[in-house]
């Protein structure tokens, strides 16, 4: 499939709904003040992921992993492919594609990204930028077995329905918090969807409504 931002108009409202790829946005975050307080986080250090959008028939798919059990940071969990930002990286977007072509074994040829959510502060001292990005529905996940346990897409119509959005509690800094968790059948995730992710998303689909 060609990808035509102009002729599409889920593409279309994302350009105007996202930060554009030219103003990144700056700061750390809303929530790192949360994360200081928690956490005792004094710097984060810069990363991003990619939001990759998989165009399928009547409906749009997230590319979605889960992170292999060892990893220090979030093993075990669902994520975005992503991570910290390389001295030769020039900015987010080249940390979210050489990520994606690391983990998934996914070119940048097969990526066209269109635009950033807001950056957060996760609890493993990261400021991640998240990068919107249409995917080419062609493309072959070969997951690094060493980072990746599995490769999965996700309906964006159940990820935008706030129906399937609900909290689970959490003890996080000696405190109880309230955390986001997509609440999804097998059949739609094979894979528990919560925290920073769900996040990620729920910014994503308030932009979108």
């Amino acid at each position: 499939m060609t990808f035509n931002a102009d002729n599409n108009a889920l593409l279309r409202r994302l350009r105007r709904v996202l930060h554009p790829l030219d103003a990144l946005p700056m700061g750390e975050g809303a929530n790192a003040p949360l994360m200081r307080a928690w956490f005792g986080i004094e710097r984060f250090r810069e990363a991003a992921v990619l939001i990759g959008l998989v165009p399928r028939g009547d409906d749009w798919k997230v590319l979605l992993t889960l992170r292999h059990g060892g990893l220090r940071h979030h093993g075990g969990q669902v994520a975005f492919p992503g991570g910290a930002r390389d001295p030769d990286d020039a900015d987010a977007i080249a940390v979210a594609l050489r990520e994606t072509r690391e983990e998934l074994d996914i070119a940048a040829t097969l990526v066209r990204p269109l635009g950033a959510l807001d950056p957060m502060a996760t609890v493993s001292g990261f400021r991640v930028t998240p990068i919107v990005a249409w995917l080419d529905p062609g493309y072959v996940a070969k997951p690094d077995p060493h980072e990746v346990a599995d490769a999965f897409e996700v309906s964006l119509g159940a990820l935008r329905d706030p129906a399937n959005l609900g909290q689970v509690e959490m003890t996080m800094g000696g405190d109880v918090r309230h955390v986001l968790e997509y609440r999804l059948p097998s059949s739609v995730s094979p894979h528990r969807i919560w925290g920073a992710s769900a996040m990620m998303l729920d910014d994503l689909r308030q932009r979108l409504e």
